[in-house]
């Protein structure tokens, strides 16, 4: 009986250390960001964004966009998106630039606290940790897939967002998964990410195409 005890004591703290080995492993996720959102103030890469549906039970890719980004904190980014079509998000700092190419069609919001608690506030909007942390709470979320993955919640209660993944692989975010308040699922990787390049101040300043309609909200 004895022996069936040590056992089974043997089997509840290996099964205790296995359970929080994923928390262990990730420890630093939610430090490697900050660090991250600290020590870049600005950033371009690459990005693929695919929507994800869920149907019969089972998640599939509906939609695949690519494109390219820059960033510079805080407020300042240029989100492109080239295929399927082309259509391009851009903030200077004080207005945020809505261009549809097909359309020819600009629409122009002030800046000012839309980017919030958003996803582009994840990666753009912050100056730095404390701000992130007015905006976002933060828990580690364990080991996926090669990456250490943390969750962002907005604080806002108007936030579209229920919450954002970030994954982290050697201190940079290199994928993100975005769920809204309507249960739509979106998944972005980020590729060729470099960190804080030589970007010239007029990259961020946006000119109005000819002939485009413009609309101010």
């Amino acid at each position: 009986m004895m022996a069936k005890l040590a056992k089974l004591a043997k089997l509840s703290v290996a099964a205790m250390a296995f359970a929080i080995m994923p928390a262990l492993a990730s420890a630093a996720a939610v430090e490697q960001f900050k660090a991250f959102v600290s020590n870049n103030k600005s950033a371009k890469g690459e990005f693929t964004q695919q929507q994800v549906k869920m149907v019969d039970g089972s998640p599939k890719i509906s939609k695949t966009a690519t494109g390219n980004f820059i960033f510079a904190r805080p407020g300042k980014f240029v989100w492109a998106y080239v295929k399927p079509y082309e259509q391009i998000l851009q903030a200077d700092g004080d207005k945020l630039y809505i261009y549809d190419k097909d359309l020819n069609q600009v629409t122009i919001r002030p800046l000012g606290n839309a980017l919030g608690s958003s996803p582009a506030a994840i990666l753009f909007g912050s100056a730095g940790a404390a701000d992130l942390d007015k905006n976002f709470s933060f828990k580690e979320v364990g080991n996926k897939q090669g990456l250490e993955w943390l969750e962002a919640t907005p604080k806002a209660k108007d936030s579209q967002f229920e919450h954002i993944g970030i994954g982290m692989k050697d201190g940079m975010p290199v994928a993100l998964e975005l769920r809204d308040n309507f249960g739509q699922f979106s998944v972005l990787t980020l590729k060729n990410l470099e960190k804080n390049p030589a970007l010239k101040p007029d990259q961020f300043k946006f000119v109005v195409p000819a002939g485009a309609d413009v609309f101010r909200q």
